[in-house]
């Protein structure tokens, strides 16, 4: 077997970028969604130097990948992939990626808790300093630390979605501590097949998004009790595209008019038939059929692009709440009475 077969498909295709030059390796991750450019990443990171040979190799086997007269650098690297990471989606957003990047190379430092039973966590973390479990949780999938959160104490809920939300940073020798002492914990309390930029406003919206109602509705009064303010800017995080339909229909016609019908055509790409409705009964006969019209001609658009015009209906929602021309409802909240 050839040295080539024994890659994968990244590794050949980071091989190939670091070839291109940082230019049109730039570009070419630009098109591409945010995970994807993550890995590539991280194997360009890995990649200090490459075997000539194989690198032709790789470019024989991709052989409609032009060159384009590019010469052959024979090296990648941190550095390398900072350049490329930074040349395809800006300097700023590098920087958090490749913090996330560093951290996936060496390792989750709770790895050993990401597929645990969270009933198990919520025993192993029971008496620990709520500021210990906020921190575990952080490093944590979404959807584990939701189901994590749900099995704490009302009290300790709020006491943590705290400090989930003011924590920016931690020092890798305190975190790499923590686990340490978790882990050895954790041999008495998870059995052996349960053991087979973190913190921010953000975090804590992914993880009470994936709570239950009851649990959503303990942490956010629990959050509101200590900061007000900071609870409040949770809950504005946490109205999203398909929460369109609790708008009245007032709201809804006041938000179309601060959208780009090529935006709105795009956000409503795959969306639910609900609130697909909700915004085509809110337009004039005119702009509805010129709106389906284009949703019809744009064809397949990237989940990326639709995200992005998604988000730009949310951010006009938002301003129209802040501005009080526009009151949200929200699912489980008491109606007003005019």
């Amino acid at each position: 077997m050839s040295a080539v077969a024994l890659l994968t498909g990244t590794q050949k295709a980071a091989m190939i970028l670091i070839q291109l030059g940082r230019e049109q390796a730039g570009r070419v991750m630009a098109q591409l969604e945010e995970s994807e450019i993550e890995e590539l990443t991280t194997e360009i990171a890995r990649l200090e130097r490459i075997d000539p040979t194989m690198a032709d190799d790789v470019l024989e086997e991709f052989y409609e990948v032009s060159m384009g007269g590019s010469s052959f650098s024979g090296r990648g690297g941190m550095g390398y992939a900072q350049q490329l990471l930074e040349g395809a989606v800006g300097r700023e957003r590098a920087v958090g990626m490749l913090e996330r990047l560093a951290t996936s190379m060496q390792g989750q430092p709770f790895e050993f808790l990401q597929y645990a039973d969270a009933r198990q966590v919520v025993s192993l973390l029971n008496g620990e300093h709520p500021q210990t479990v906020a921190l575990v949780l952080a490093h944590l999938r979404a959807d584990h630390a939701s189901a994590i959160m749900t099995g704490l104490p009302p009290t300790t809920q709020a006491e943590v979605a705290h400090r989930i939300a003011l924590m920016e940073r931690a020092s890798p020798d305190v975190v790499a501590v923590v686990a340490e002492s978790l882990q050895r914990k954790a041999s008495a309390v998870l059995t052996p097949q349960e053991m087979s930029a973190i913190g921010g406003v953000q975090p804590l919206v992914e993880i009470i998004n994936r709570a239950d109602p009851t649990t959503e509705k303990l942490i956010l009064e629990g959050l509101a009790a200590r900061d007000q303010a900071l609870a409040d800017e949770v809950r504005s995080r946490m109205f999203v595209f398909g929460d369109l339909v609790l708008l009245e229909e007032r709201a809804i016609q006041l938000v179309l008019r601060g959208v780009e019908m090529s935006t709105l055509a795009t956000a409503l790409k795959g969306a639910d038939e609900e609130v697909r409705e909700k915004i085509l009964r809110n337009l004039s006969e005119r702009a509805r059929e010129n709106l389906e019209e284009e949703i019809e001609l744009m064809g397949p658009v990237r989940l990326s692009m639709v995200e992005d015009a998604r988000a730009g209906v949310v951010q006009v929602i938002r301003r129209l709440e802040e501005s009080g021309e526009i009151v949200i409802r929200r699912e489980g909240e008491d109606e007003y009475v005019s």
